[in-house]
């Protein structure tokens, strides 16, 4: 297999240039200019961060990334998706108050934000998935796929479940709406913690195959009748309809490399990756801890799995900061990612991506 290029700088600067340059640079030397943009709508597929984690990419670099698009004559918009579990962003009123008190406003980024699976989370497109072993139909924002340019902007990092969170990690559980994220999280079906319900019969009113009724005031689902498409979960005011967490890392991971897939297929993508701030989990914690490795750099590509792969390859090169969680671990896998979170394996998503034909494992780093 040929492979693909993917395009790196250091965080390096000078007089001369500072880093929001320097990422424009990258990203027009990597080709973004190749993209017909005229008269597009352009998704930016990013993090907004958890309410009180401060590891997310400052709204800096996504505003260089607009600017760019502009100036190929595109519509650029930020977009994510609602969240699966309860926190700061499950809707899309509290998901972009999340946005805008992290500093993604339209003042500072050029751009709206734009919540891609709409109020409650359930505003979605089912999007066919070539070769799929998991996922025939994937469940994504709707906003996203009526984008006629596909770009992301990652903040690779740790994370507790996949090994780290990059491109794929971005696109596919990033891209999932509420009910993607619990066909990717999830083999079984929600339930109802009946301590929590107050049996406003809304999850009723939204089944269409009749699962959930409520006795004594209280609801439950039949799982002989739901199909798990999880748009309970997202009508629940006491947040009291749940996932059962159980599908492994492994499946979890090959689910993530099918949905990033369907985004992409069909239409232009291109694909940006900051290795700064390598905190050791996600952010969509509403914390973060100490970095586990010293910022790398940027990269840039147009293959998301040669990307993911190249990150990872330049994280695993760098020394163990003192008093990370990396740091208490035993370094016994020779993997940051590993030894960070021992339960993980991301090579699973890096495999299967390369088996359904998202991409390339094999890459040429050409750096700027």
């Amino acid at each position: 297999m040929e492979k693909s290029k993917v395009y790196f700088t250091t965080m390096k600067t000078s007089f001369s240039e500072n880093l929001p340059q320097k990422l424009e640079r990258l990203i027009k030397t990597a080709g973004i200019g190749n993209i017909d943009f005229s008269n597009k709508y352009a998704a930016i597929k990013m993090h907004f961060g958890e309410p009180g984690n401060l590891a997310y990419l400052r709204p800096n670099y996504a505003s260089v990334v607009v600017k760019v698009i502009k100036e190929l004559g595109g519509k650029a918009f930020l977009t994510d998706c609602n969240t699966l579990y309860v926190g700061g962003r499950k809707n899309a009123l509290d998901h972009i108050d999340a946005a805008y008190q992290n500093g993604f406003s339209p003042f500072s980024t050029g751009c709206h934000v734009i919540i891609a699976d709409g109020l409650k989370g359930t505003d979605e497109e089912l999007v066919p998935v070539e070769g799929g072993e998991y996922v025939k139909e994937a469940k994504i924002g709707r906003a996203i796929m009526d984008a006629d340019v596909f770009i992301t902007l990652s903040h690779f990092k740790g994370h507790e479940a996949t090994g780290f969170g990059g491109a794929l990690k971005n696109i596919g559980m990033g891209c999932g709406s509420r009910a993607g994220k619990m066909e990717m999280h999830n083999a079984g079906k929600p339930y109802v913690e009946q301590e929590n319900c107050i049996g406003c019969g809304r999850c009723i009113k939204i089944c269409a195959h009749d699962a959930p009724s409520i006795t004594d005031g209280k609801a439950s689902i039949d799982h002989d009748k739901c199909v798990g498409c999880g748009r309970c979960i997202g009508v629940c005011p006491m947040d009291a309809v749940c996932t059962p967490g159980d599908e492994s890392n492994d499946i979890l991971n090959r689910k993530i490399a099918e949905y990033s897939k369907a985004v992409v297929t069909g239409r232009p993508h291109f694909h940006i990756s900051l290795v700064v701030d390598v905190s050791p989990n996600c952010d969509c914690h509403s914390e973060n801890d100490i970095p586990i490795v010293p910022d790398v750099g940027m990269f840039a590509s147009f293959d998301p799995v040669a990307l993911d792969v190249a990150c990872a390859d330049a994280v695993n090169k760098q020394p163990v900061i003192s008093g990370s969680q990396l740091d208490r671990m035993p370094h016994v896998h020779h993997d940051h990612f590993i030894d960070s979170a021992p339960e993980t394996n991301w090579h699973s998503c890096i495999e299967h991506a390369v088996k359904i034909g998202l991409g390339s494992d094999q890459y040429e780093l050409i750096e700027i």
